[in-house]
């Protein structure tokens, strides 16, 4: 997960000159970081180099980035009013850079190393559009689901349909696979999620061509792990506060499990990433329809041979 980052010397010596933006913008410059990223890595697949957010611009939305703050959106959805004011049918189109981006990768990539690519679930892109960057209790979140149900399910239908319309057009331009992001649904209870968030992306995984993998994954989602599944996804991301063997368990040979791998782990010594990974691999137990990953995306001052030696390992203990 996250790939090519601030941990590469030679992607912060690219981003000192090129606004994040700009990056995810320019199709040259997503395929350099994310081809060099899995060539100096040496893991199985690539994953395409965007960020969840660049949907919010056609919807109608400024996007920045601040140093220091994270991303920012405006103006924010707060009422039934600003619902209403949704285009529609939002233009995919206006993401022609991703989908160029997708081609390029895909034509400089061997042809044994797929290519991975990616949305933000509805939930949460409406949680950013909402709180207008990253929230600790999603309170604004939490008040429109709960007081004005019909104002969220519309805005979750016109995410939905968004971003179906997106990773369709990911597949289209050379994605082999798509992984869908819901990277702060787990401040949900599982009555919550069933009712305001399940047919929402289940009606996403269910638009998509069945001969694509499709991978699930969210964030401190431990108590929806089988709501996940239900939701849909070939493979269901297990973060790193969840237990793997305790997931195989739960959701039995319905589905293949991705993870993982504490990130943290990689800011230790090797014998300690040793240690770790031999102890993962432990709990899958030989088990078919495992993907080895981190638990969440990797860390800024992770030492990059320390991953490559992760990878080695991985290789080296999964022969």
């Amino acid at each position: 997960m996250r790939q090519a980052g601030r941990y590469m010397p030679e992607y912060r010596e690219l981003r000192s000159r090129v606004p994040f933006l700009e990056l995810c913008k320019t199709p040259d410059l997503a395929t350099q970081v994310t081809v060099e990223a899995r060539e100096r890595l040496g893991v199985d697949a690539a994953i395409l180099f965007s960020d969840i957010l660049t949907v919010v611009e056609p919807l109608g939305f400024n996007l920045e980035f601040t140093k220091g703050e994270g991303p920012s959106i405006t103006p924010v959805i707060r009422s039934t009013a600003d619902v209403e004011g949704l285009p529609a049918q939002p233009e995919v189109g206006e993401l022609e850079y991703v989908f160029q981006a997708v081609r390029q990768i895909r034509r400089e990539l061997p042809e044994n190393i797929p290519l991975i690519g990616f949305a933000g679930a509805p939930f949460t892109i409406a949680s950013y559009l909402i709180e207008g960057g990253p929230s600790k209790n999603f309170e604004s979140t939490k008040v429109l689901m709960l007081a004005r149900p019909e104002a969220w399910h519309k805005l979750m239908g016109v995410l939905a349909d968004f971003t179906l319309s997106y990773l369709k057009r990911q597949i289209e331009a050379g994605a082999d696979a798509i992984q869908l992001f819901d990277s702060w649904v787990g401040c949900l209870s599982p009555e919550m999620y069933r009712e305001f968030v399940l047919p929402h992306s289940q009606r996403i995984f269910q638009g998509l061509p069945t001969d694509v993998p499709q991978i699930h994954f969210g964030r401190g989602t431990g108590q929806l792990l089988e709501l996940l599944h239900a939701a849909g996804g070939s493979v269901i991301g297990v973060d790193y506060m969840t237990s793997l063997e305790a997931a195989f368990e739960r959701l039995g040979d319905n589905a293949a499990l991705q993870g993982n791998l504490d990130p943290i782990v990689l800011l230790a010594d090797r014998p300690v990433i040793q240690r770790r990974l031999e102890l993962l691999l432990a709990q899958v137990g030989g088990r078919p329809g495992h993907i080895f990953n981190l638990g969440h995306g990797l860390l800024p001052n992770t030492p990059v041979d320390n991953v490559r030696f992760l990878v080695d390992e991985v290789h080296r203990l999964t022969t």
